[in-house]
């Protein structure tokens, strides 16, 4: 479909050499515009906390609509009730993804498939998002490294935009750049974290945290690097210590502590609610739609 996009010109025209008099001209020019339809947004996963968020999310944002819900759970219902709306969105749960992405594909509208799954199933999932001409976010905590890089020989191969956040949230991502800045002036760093429940400990965001760390080539905490006292926490990476608290109630918290001589420096990120993801997801739908390759870490974009 296009757009009718119209334009007034007004043209003055001078009559012989000494201008004796004035006469002026309209012209109106049109130009057929094509109209942005919205990105059609697939939920894989979207019974989950975080999936359900995403319906809402997508659902209030502009440019963009839930187009399919896929889930093992609530199989049959609809995601808009699901998800508390006070009208159905009439886009039933379904346990097929290939079902869904082919009604989907027949429609020819750019379409991104959001994967809240697991890390065993990311590589089909996207596989088959890719073999419907589908753009893929992938949110999936604990993915391996080498998943990731068999997943990027893919859609290099595939000349495929794939979206690959390790985490959604911004807070978390400015955390972790503001640690590698003080990384270059601090030698002793230790991380301490929270969590409500003890489920992969580290979290994702301690490992991603120390890993950029240790990238830099630098060996921190010189002066503990060979203790064995257990309370001393895990050692990740070029000795970066993680000390993890597990409560329930507690939010999801990160601090890591940087020190030198006469000062200690620490910075801070909690998460409260799923909603802190949200704008960060938003953000990686309206991007991974341009990319024909696999970009690895939401921070590329901010």
């Amino acid at each position: 479909m296009a757009a009718l996009s119209c334009q007034f010109h007004s043209i003055n025209h001078l009559n012989s050499q000494k201008v004796k008099s004035r006469s002026k001209h309209s012209i109106i020019s049109c130009s057929a515009q094509p109209i942005q339809s919205n990105i059609k947004v697939v939920i894989n996963g979207a019974a989950k906390e975080i999936g359900r968020a995403a319906v809402l999310a997508v659902t209030n944002a502009r440019g963009m609509e839930v187009a399919g819900a896929v889930d093992s759970h609530l199989v049959g219902e609809d995601i808009g009730q699901v998800c508390g709306m006070e009208e159905p969105l009439e886009i039933p749960i379904l346990n097929d993804l290939t079902m869904v992405l082919g009604s989907i594909s027949q429609s020819k509208a750019t379409a991104v498939v959001i994967d809240f799954t697991d890390p065993t199933t990311v590589y089909d999932n996207v596989k088959q998002a890719t073999a419907f001409g589908m753009k893929s976010v992938v949110y999936v905590p604990r993915i391996e490294l080498d998943t990731v890089a068999a997943l990027s020989a893919f859609c290099e191969k595939a000349s495929m935009g794939v979206l690959v956040a390790p985490t959604l949230s911004i807070g978390s991502i400015l955390l972790q750049q503001a640690a590698i800045s003080a990384s270059f002036h601090y030698r002793n760093i230790e991380i301490v974290e929270s969590r409500a429940n003890a489920n992969d400990l580290p979290s994702a965001d301690a490992n991603q945290i120390a890993n950029n760390l240790s990238n830099l080539g630098q060996i921190y905490n010189r002066e503990d690097s060979s203790t064995d006292v257990l309370a001393r926490g895990q050692v990740l990476g070029d000795g970066i210590r993680v000390h993890s608290l597990v409560l329930p109630g507690l939010p999801s918290s990160t601090t890591v502590h940087f020190s030198g001589p006469g000062e200690v420096y620490s910075i801070k990120h909690d998460i409260t609610d799923v909603q802190c993801l949200m704008p960060g997801l938003l953000l990686a739908i309206r991007k991974v739609v341009r990319l024909k390759n696999l970009v690895y870490g939401l921070e590329k974009f901010l």
